[in-house]
């Protein structure tokens, strides 16, 4: 922790101490049993649509002896430490999984060895790389919500402007990217007014690393390789990528006026071309551009093979947890297949009400997502949209995963601040991947300790 980071969370600590209760903290133990009683606080997790409602509804409904309190808000990693220095936290954390091996290495969270015998949880039903994401040294300190599938989104359109086809994106040919990228975007007089390819970074370089055939820290999430040429190379595809449209500045400008929410969205509007990103924005185009010209593909690598990168939510139980048995089986409940099942259902049901499609939940749990599919989507009827989900569904099978590191907080904020350096002009991929492994070695030979 940084010195300001320590400084606040004593401050937090003392107010904690003063006043007797935390906002994020337990309010009182179990009274026995398996699946617990009494109160019940969680952090980080919202009620914010029906996916969440149905499943937390079930929850109640089946556990009517747990008082369960949510605290709604993002995870706050400074409140969530005060809290556990202060001995009053919150049962239950809904967090980042690339977040767990700092905390378990901490001893923030508990392993949850016993609460998997207990509930007796199926482990195998989870994505492996959602798994390997919660699991440090053997222990599982997580259980897996949420799973992301990143693949190529295409607007056709813009690609006939250009007298391209699909086909003709081909992100294997990275010594063809400048030049398909010169074609598909449109800069005039320094002004980016249309995307080609957006390569996201800094958020997607260890795709693009993958993709050569190389990783940015070892399987055991104990040694950096950021100085690796494969990762330099990967980071100067990227930023030729971003140059040739005008520059980081002008390009990360431009692309902030997105409204990837929206029926303005950069597809609808014809502002890019050919962008990775996350499986949620099909359900985003469908309801609100059902009539662009979105074709979707694997994300691939440099042999044509596809490979996408897994991230998501997970539960965990922290240090000093007063209703850990509750928590367990809450973990559980939220996450099983009849759960996810109703929950989409719910959606289905919400988006037939809205006359807007439904594209499917994308889940850590891989048996839950073929009863979701099997028994609940149905093909829109639009080609572009229902070819997209089978295209997605097929890229879940070649995921990886980020591995649980001790200094997996530290290691990512390592290489993220070495590619903005690169970004903004302060260094060159080289010399600044090389600053952030001697920063992630640093930070993970301590963790080792």
């Amino acid at each position: 922790m940084s010195r300001t980071l320590r400084a606040t969370a004593l401050v937090a600590v003392l107010t904690l101490a003063i006043t007797g209760c935390g906002g994020v903290g337990g309010g009182g133990g179990a009274d026995g049993g398996a699946t617990g009683s009494g109160t019940l606080t969680t952090m980080g997790f919202g009620l914010s649509d029906e996916i969440a409602k149905t499943r937390v509804d079930t929850f109640k409904r089946d556990h009517p002896d747990v008082d369960l309190k949510i605290n709604e808000g993002s995870f706050d990693e400074q409140q969530f430490l005060s809290a556990v220095a202060s001995g009053n936290p919150p049962d239950l954390v809904y967090l980042d999984r690339k977040l767990i091996g700092t905390y378990a290495k901490r001893g923030s969270i508990q392993p949850l060895t016993d609460c998997v015998d207990k509930q007796g949880i199926d482990l195998g039903q989870y994505r492996p790389a959602a798994r390997d994401q919660v699991t440090l040294n053997g222990t599982v300190y997580g259980i897996p919500e949420f799973n992301t599938v990143r693949v190529l989104y295409l607007n056709e359109a813009v690609l006939k402007q250009a007298g391209l086809t699909a086909d003709d994106v081909d992100l294997a040919d990275w010594a063809g990217l400048p030049a398909l990228n010169a074609k598909l975007a449109k800069v005039s007089s320094g002004k980016l007014t249309r995307i080609g390819i957006d390569p996201k970074i800094p958020e997607f370089l260890p795709m693009w690393v993958k993709a050569n055939g190389a990783d940015m820290i070892s399987d055991d999430g104990t040694k950096a390789n950021l100085d690796d040429p494969k990762v330099v190379e990967a980071l100067a595809t990227g930023l030729r990528l971003i140059q040739d449209q005008g520059g980081w500045g002008r390009f990360k400008s431009f692309r902030d006026t997105f409204d990837f929410f929206g029926a303005q969205n950069p597809l609808a509007r014809n502002q890019i071309a050919a962008w990775p990103m996350e499986e949620w924005f099909l359900n985003q185009a469908a309801k609100n551009s059902p009539r662009a010209e979105l074709v979707v593909k694997p994300f691939v690598d440099r042999q044509g093979r596809p490979l996408t990168m897994s991230n998501g939510q997970a539960w965990v139980i922290t240090k000093g947890a007063k209703n850990p048995d509750a928590a367990c089986a809450f973990a559980k409940q939220m996450t099983t297949v009849d759960t996810w099942l109703a929950a989409a259902k719910a959606r289905a049901e919400a988006r037939k009400a809205a006359g807007q499609p439904f594209t499917g939940v994308w889940t850590g749990n891989a048996a839950a997502d073929q009863k979701i599919f099997d028994e609940v989507y149905q093909p829109t009827g639009n080609q572009r949209f229902d070819d997209a989900v089978t295209t997605i569904r097929a890229a879940q099978d070649s995921s990886f995963a980020m591995p649980a590191s001790p200094a997996g907080a530290e290691f990512d904020k390592a290489w993220t601040d070495a590619v903005n350096r690169v970004l903004s002009g302060q260094a060159q991929p080289a010399q600044a991947l090389a600053r952030a492994q001697q920063e992630a070695t640093a930070a993970l030979d301590k963790a080792a300790r």
